[in-house]
């Protein structure tokens, strides 16, 4: 982030990423309906870093969807930061799901997915951690924490395609 305030962030941001991922589905209405799901691993969260957290939009944090982002061609923004500079290693497992809606029940099934964040050196300086494509086993890794967290859900296995 060159201009935090330009997305709305404080000027401590500076030099922290800030990552944007669209959809572009040629289909339209409800058939365009998709969400992201996304799970930080962080070493300043409830695990230190040993595990995998929720991260919802905070403005419905205590809504019971796994959805960060929800919609017609939905797009992914976050831009995570820190008012410090302290040493942190930051990792994000961003999924682009869909949930059939003629379904009798909330589903999750994923369609693709990426690896994205960042690490804070001893020296306070901020490096980008490569952009990855997650695989079936990245998501099916997730499948118990995120039934835990989300009990009126269903979470598919991810299906490579045939």
């Amino acid at each position: 982030m060159d201009d935090p305030a330009a997305i709305g962030k404080h000027p401590s941001a500076r030099g922290f990423p800030s990552c944007t991922a669209v959809v572009d589905y040629p289909g339209k209405g409800y058939r365009a309906l998709f969400g992201w799901v996304q799970l930080v691993r962080s070493t300043d969260n409830s695990s230190a870093g040993t595990a995998f957290d929720m991260d919802p939009f905070y403005l419905f944090e205590d809504a019971p969807s796994p959805y960060a982002f929800f919609g017609i061609n939905p797009t992914l923004f976050d831009a995570p930061s820190r008012l410090g500079r302290d040493p942190l290693d930051w990792t994000a497992h961003s999924y682009l799901a869909w949930t059939p809606m003629d379904d009798t029940e909330r589903r999750v099934l994923p369609l693709v997915g990426f690896s994205w964040g960042f690490n804070v050196d001893s020296g306070s300086r901020i490096t980008l951690q490569p952009v990855q494509a997650l695989s079936p086993g990245d998501w099916d890794a997730h499948l118990l924490f995120l039934g835990t967290s989300y009990p009126g859900w269903v979470f598919d296995k991810w299906q490579p395609e045939l």
